[in-house]
């Protein structure tokens, strides 16, 4: 058997993923593992990720987890265009500084904003302050503005003129905010005017294929109650 990838693209770093490998042509079996029935806390796919975390791919008999490691990996066994993760070592050290930065800054903030808005009173029945509320949103508009200022400057992308893999992990995180109705691009023409640019690069298609799960998460339907608790010990550990 080829390629397997393990996802469900109301993960962020799951779309990232589906997207790079959709766009790059790479054949690969897509094994779909459902995060909001806790398929990824089952023990039959803890024998693929002991983490039992998305995404994951298996290659034959080689198992890799950790999203960001994925698309290198993807990047250097398919020899994808050079803008993706570029050789000229500036380049390249731009989009390894943007991945090093994400995790506890913009992604994290865009993953509490999709939370507390969506999933905490839609499938949890969990109330969220105003308060708490209020304080995450300036956080994330506190990391937008640093994304702004410090990675995109005036550039059309990231890394310079293409898109890259910096590009493509940045927009499917601050999808996450827009599928919980949040209007993060209003009275950010520069964030803006970029998010167009990604979209055109990636293809609008794909684009929109990839995040239409995040789009409709407020219609999901209520998580099962003997799944609650399960999910909501996890999630507070990512979010906090």
């Amino acid at each position: 058997m080829g390629l397997e990838l393990y996802l469900d693209l109301l993960s962020q770093p799951c779309r990232a993923v589906y997207i790079f490998a959709k766009k790059n042509r790479i054949p690969f079996e897509l094994r779909t593992v459902e995060l909001l029935n806790a398929q990824h806390l089952s023990d039959a796919f803890a024998q693929v990720n002991p983490l039992k975390k998305l995404p994951a791919l298996k290659d034959e008999d080689f198992i890799l987890t950790e999203s960001v490691a994925i698309l290198l990996y993807l990047t250097h066994k398919y020899k994808v265009p050079d803008h993706w993760y570029p050789q000229e070592l500036q380049a390249r050290a731009r989009v390894d500084e943007y991945l090093a930065w994400q995790h506890m800054t913009l992604r994290r903030n865009c993953l509490r904003i999709l939370w507390h808005k969506v999933m905490f009173p839609v499938f949890l029945g969990e109330s969220v302050s105003p308060e708490m509320l209020a304080a995450t949103m300036a956080e994330l508009d506190q990391s937008l503005q640093l994304f702004e200022d410090k990675f995109l400057q005036n550039k059309a992308f990231i890394a310079g003129a293409h898109i890259s893999l910096a590009d493509l992990v940045a927009i499917t995180e601050l999808m996450h905010p827009v599928g919980a109705g949040c209007q993060i691009f209003e009275g950010r023409p520069a964030l803006a005017a970029w998010r167009q640019r990604v979209e055109a690069a990636v293809g609008e298609a794909l684009f929109w294929e990839a995040h239409e799960v995040i789009m409709k998460a407020k219609d999901c339907p209520p998580i099962d109650p003997t799944i609650k608790q399960k999910l909501l010990c996890r999630v507070l550990a990512m979010i906090q």
